[in-house]
């Protein structure tokens, strides 16, 4: 079979920075340089890459070719050569693939763990480049080996490799797709061969009948535990994790679920957006509501003012904050009636109730009331930009929630 590589593609040219960003990128530079002590041919090569002489590469198992402009009218054709691995090494690589999760999940992140490149180095397969296994080849008469021109290939790809790594895949034989494809059967494989045999069971009618007939009591659930266990092994690095953030995350599930069993179900339900606020409103310190901002991709004041919102009234006072409505015009005036009645033993002055939607805005005191899905009013405070900022805990009573946020502001 043969592997699925891409296709022809412009190499970007580059600037005078580096012409790769990532680890595996400038290991495929640093084998091109180490292979030849010519600075002067890498030097025009890269000078031939920035300028954008070479023309659409295209990428073959075992060799990279393309056509590279140098200074005669008709470009000369260059290619690159590079060992395909043997089966039994793709057997090997594979596996390592598969014996650690997080080598396929950064694969699949077009990331090139550099974990997997020492365990497959380590069992005897090379996957990045060795300088003596770089062969270059081109029609120029230059005998520089390699070439200006070859060498303008070589830097010009390594743009390439840095965002799709499979590059380094396909030119030792075997494309993304079918990497894949082994990577699922040996996966399958394994799961077969570990999966213990099906017990005979009874039909569930049977066993709920004899519950049924023998009542039993559950047991008491134990007290959720104070701490979380520390990890047994830290992370992998070069994955962004850290143990101390595993842990803080295994404990907050361990109180979800202690939530969930004793019948709190309010966070049960969580979009990635609510989840991030609900995360931050337990305080887990500046650098993790930094990280929680950035990935929400929320403006920092508004993830504030979302993270206030959740702390006086969990899922619901974030939708009271996002999504105003039109609730029933007979609660809304009802509800101004009392208002009315209570600011006029509150202050001497007279006070402006102006309704908009769910919203009862207070607005010589910079006071609103917001009526929430759950019949409760959420009592807000306008600050210096206009802005409105939760207050204090929700109320059935508009009163009560006025009576707060009166105190609040100082009033």
């Amino acid at each position: 079979m043969s592997p699925a590589v891409p296709g022809p593609r412009r190499a970007p040219a580059r600037g005078k920075r580096a012409f790769a960003a990532t680890w595996w990128g400038q290991a495929w530079v640093a084998a091109l340089e180490d292979s030849t002590l010519d600075a002067g041919r890498l030097s025009r090569g890269r000078t031939y890459a920035r300028k954008g002489m070479v023309g659409p590469v295209t990428v073959a198992p075992g060799k990279v070719n393309a056509a590279v402009q140098g200074s005669r009218p008709r470009p000369y054709r260059s290619s690159v050569h590079l060992p395909i691995l043997t089966d039994p090494q793709w057997d090997t690589l594979l596996d390592t693939i598969a014996a650690r999760a997080g080598h396929l999940a950064a694969l699949l992140d077009d990331e090139m763990p550099a974990e997997l490149v020492d365990d497959a180095r380590h069992a005897g397969v090379p996957l990045l480049p060795l300088p003596t296994e770089l062969d270059p080849e081109c029609s120029c008469p230059d005998w520089g080996y390699p070439c200006k021109h070859a060498a303008a290939l070589c830097y010009a790809i390594a743009a390439t490799i840095d965002t799709d790594p499979f590059v380094l895949f396909a030119l030792r034989g075997r494309g993304r797709e079918e990497v894949f494809a082994q990577l699922r059967a040996l996966r399958t494989a394994a799961q077969e061969t570990a999966a213990p045999p099906a017990p005979a069971g009874i039909p569930a009618a049977a066993a709920y009948a004899h519950w049924a007939e023998e009542p039993r009591e559950l047991p008491e659930l134990p007290e959720p535990a104070a701490h979380t266990t520390a990890l047994p092994v830290a992370p992998p690095p070069g994955t962004g994790l850290a143990a101390v953030d595993l842990e803080r995350l295994m404990a907050d599930a361990t109180a979800r679920a202690a939530r969930l069993l004793a019948g709190d179900t309010a966070d049960l339900h969580l979009t990635q957006h609510q989840d991030a606020v609900r995360i931050a409103a337990s305080d887990p310190g500046p650098e993790w509501f930094h990280h929680l901002i950035q990935n929400t991709g929320t403006k920092p004041t508004a993830f504030a003012r979302l993270t206030r919102a959740w702390r006086h009234g969990g899922p619901t006072g974030i939708t009271v904050a996002e999504q105003p409505y039109a609730p029933d015009p007979a609660v809304m005036k009802a509800t101004r009636t009392a208002l009315d009645a209570a600011l006029a033993e509150m202050t001497d002055s007279p006070t402006h109730l102006r309704t908009w939607r769910n919203r009862l805005t207070l607005t010589d005191h910079g006071i609103q009331l917001r009526l929430g899905p759950d019949a409760r009013w959420y009592p807000y405070l306008q600050d210096d930009d206009g802005e409105w900022w939760p207050a204090a805990p929700a109320d059935s009573d508009p009163v009560t929630a006025l009576t707060a946020a009166w105190s609040q502001n100082g009033e």
